[in-house]
């Protein structure tokens, strides 16, 4: 009878455990698409974040069908933009040596998990140190030209150690109380300028840091294989070692035109390239802490790899294909493009073909302006820096409802045909409190948890860009910006397109794609030449951007060039046209199409017609009004601003 109690009780413990078991998050591929699970069951990448969040807005989107709850968290206690000298939103959590204080963290996850239906939590802890720490280290901070210090020095190796330390002891404090572990779903690990791995500085950047130096002299020694001579060779310098080399200026200061050489500017591209892979090792180091902290079961992420906005090369956001490769990260992220205006395409800002390519999760955060958005100075304050940073431009949002509605909805609509998600960023908190956006929130995770059709629509072109190319820029930036405006005509080009890193070149389907356009790529090298060639002797159309000019290589064996680098959206349609390309519409309109998806939008609104590549069933998401077709076209009266989201299912007989 005793043994019998004992099991009993053994039993109902067991039960009792596994029901308040810990998430465990993976991202597993299904059907070539990154996909979240938790404990194994397919969980909508869809969340919500607020810097001034409170239970009223965690309430309403749980009530949206929102279980993802994003929460910021500080080592430091400095504002997270140190050029608008923006205050702290929350107090530090790294009190002192080895001490902790997680209160305030606390208070945020007891709002959320008193507010919202069986939530999920991941925390964004800035790694940034507190000003204690700053004054028992300035060797570890950035020094300036004129002797002064500025903020953590970013090559710190132990700034590294000791804030990785720090993460360790937050994260295992949370993992081991079941008030909170139960709804940690992961770590956002962010550092530097915005939380975005930036380095700090703001017109110029400098670091002449010996934390600087030193790592760098090491990364030379691992790049040229502890080879003084190869090292001299590439330099041109038959004086350099690997204990005199010092970096050169990039600060930014010095700007000319033109492109820099391979052969004798190598010092620049050795300095740039070190600067973006160390930013790089910072978020694998930090990852790698989070998973082992948590029996690898906690979702790890970060902002990283803006190459397809940020054009500033000191910025260091130029090792994305390194990044890539780490086992331990499971997700990226960046804020949509900012030119934020209507009639335009809002693209990430990284290449998340080659994202999704590696098994990362994209995840866009989705910071999105309403005509519910108001100034930081009249919610916080006490952490508005005064002027008019935060008063004027990309802070404003669109002045009616009905915009607004239309800007969500195009947000949604591109990550649907993406295969991606995102969190809604709501910055100041109550942006997104409308009856409508908070219908269309719901929606979208509905719609990830209904069973595909058997409609897949795919993008039949792919852009292939070159993260280093600001490397090649003496301008720090400036032609590389012009390059990449393709990026807006790209967008309003009738047709949509994925986004790859030169580094996957080979790893693209060639039977995929009907035209790979090579955008910015300073130099092909033999292997890349022999892909292209592949692709043009089986009739892929090619278009190849060099630094100066555009060669097509069309499908019908015929080269044609163009002494010109940036187009128009009509004369992408025509590249398009050319190669065989399906053109949804006419170019002009923002089209996304992808799986069951197709989103249209347009800043003149008017009657725009949507050539289909099939015979479907087309439904407006939200009016669930049937689209007629005739002969494969469907005609749709838009107003100016307008967003319309096609569901398209088989036509059954």
């Amino acid at each position: 009878m005793k043994d019998f109690l004992f099991l009993l009780f053994g039993l109902f413990y067991t039960f009792l455990a596994i029901g308040q078991a810990d998430p465990c998050a993976e991202v597993k591929i299904v059907q070539g698409e990154p996909t979240l699970f938790v404990d194994g069951s397919k969980v909508p990448p869809f969340a919500y974040m607020s810097y001034l969040g409170k239970p009223k807005y965690y309430q309403e989107m749980s009530d949206a069908r929102v279980r993802l709850f994003n929460v910021p968290a500080y080592l430091g206690d400095q504002g997270i933009n140190s050029t608008s000298g923006i205050g702290v939103f929350r107090p530090s959590m790294w009190i002192g040596p080895g001490q902790y204080d997680l209160s305030p963290l606390y208070k945020d996850m007891d709002e959320i998990i008193s507010s919202a239906a069986d939530p999920l939590i991941v925390i964004r802890i800035h790694l940034d140190p507190p000003i204690w720490w700053e004054r028992r280290n300035k060797d570890e901070l950035c020094l300036l030209p004129d002797l002064s210090i500025h903020r953590v020095s970013l090559f710190s190796e132990k700034w590294r150690m000791e804030a990785g330390a720090a993460l360790k002891a937050i994260v295992e404090e949370l993992k081991s109380d079941q008030r909170y572990s139960k709804y940690l779903l992961g770590i956002h690990v962010a550092g530097g300028m915005t939380e975005e791995w930036f380095y700090h500085y703001k017109d110029y950047f400098y670091d002449d840091s010996m934390a600087r130096k030193t790592a760098y002299r090491k990364w030379l020694r691992k790049q040229y294989g502890d080879s003084v001579e190869k090292l001299r060779t590439a330099w041109n310098q038959p004086s350099v070692t690997f204990d005199n080399a010092m970096l050169e200026d990039i600060s930014g200061k010095h700007r000319t035109e033109g492109w820099r050489d391979p052969v004798e500017d190598q010092p620049f591209f050795d300095a740039f390239d070190f600067q973006a892979e160390n930013m790089v090792n910072n978020i694998i180091y930090f990852c790698k802490i989070v998973k082992e902290a948590s029996d690898g079961c906690l979702l790890t992420g970060a902002f990283y790899g803006y190459h397809y906005f940020v054009t500033s090369p000191q910025r260091g956001h130029g090792a994305l294909s390194k990044l890539l490769e780490c086992p331990d990260l499971d997700y990226l992220s960046s804020p949509n493009d900012y030119k934020r205006v209507s009639g335009e395409d809002w693209p990430p800002m990284a290449a998340i073909g080659s994202i999704q390519l590696h098994g990362k999760l994209w995840l866009a955060e989705n910071d999105t302006r309403t005509y519910l958005t108001t100034l930081l100075k009249e919610k916080a304050p006490e952490v508005d820096p005064g002027g008019d940073w935060y008063t004027q431009g990309v802070w404003l949002g669109p002045e009616s409802p009905e915009l607004s509605h239309s800007l969500v909805l195009k947000n949604l609509g591109r990550m649907l045909a993406g295969g991606y998600g995102g969190w809604w960023f709501d910055m100041w908190g109550g942006w997104f409190s409308d009856s409508t956006m908070l219908s269309m929130i719901a929606d979208g995770v509905e719609a990830v948890f209904k069973e595909d059709t058997k409609v897949h629509l795919k993008p039949e072109v792919a852009v292939v860009v070159d993260e280093r190319l600001s490397f090649w820029d003496k301008s720090f930036g400036q032609q590389t910006a012009h390059m990449l405006q393709n990026r807006y005509a790209l967008g309003k080009s009738g047709t949509p397109y994925k986004l790859f890193l030169r580094t996957d070149l080979e790893r693209l389907s060639e039977n995929e794609y009907k035209a790979i356009w090579l955008l910015g790529i300073p130099d092909l090298n033999p292997d890349e030449q022999k892909i292209v060639k592949l692709w043009w002797s089986n009739k892929k159309a090619v278009f190849y951007t060099n630094l100066h000019s555009t060669v097509q290589f069309s499908n019908d064996a015929r080269e044609i060039n163009y002494d010109q680098t940036v187009f128009s959206p009509e004369e992408i349609a025509e590249f398009w046209q050319s190669a065989g390309v399906h053109r949804y519409s006419a170019p002009g309109t923002v089209i996304y199409a992808g799986k069951r998806w197709l989103t249209i939008h347009s800043g003149t609104g008017g009657e725009q017609v949507i050539r289909w590549p099939g015979d479907y069933e087309v439904r407006n998401r939200f009016t669930n009004q049937l689209i007629t077709s005739k002969n494969r076209m469907s005609q749709v009266d838009m107003k100016p601003g307008e967003t319309c989201l096609f569901e398209l299912a088989p036509i059954v007989d």
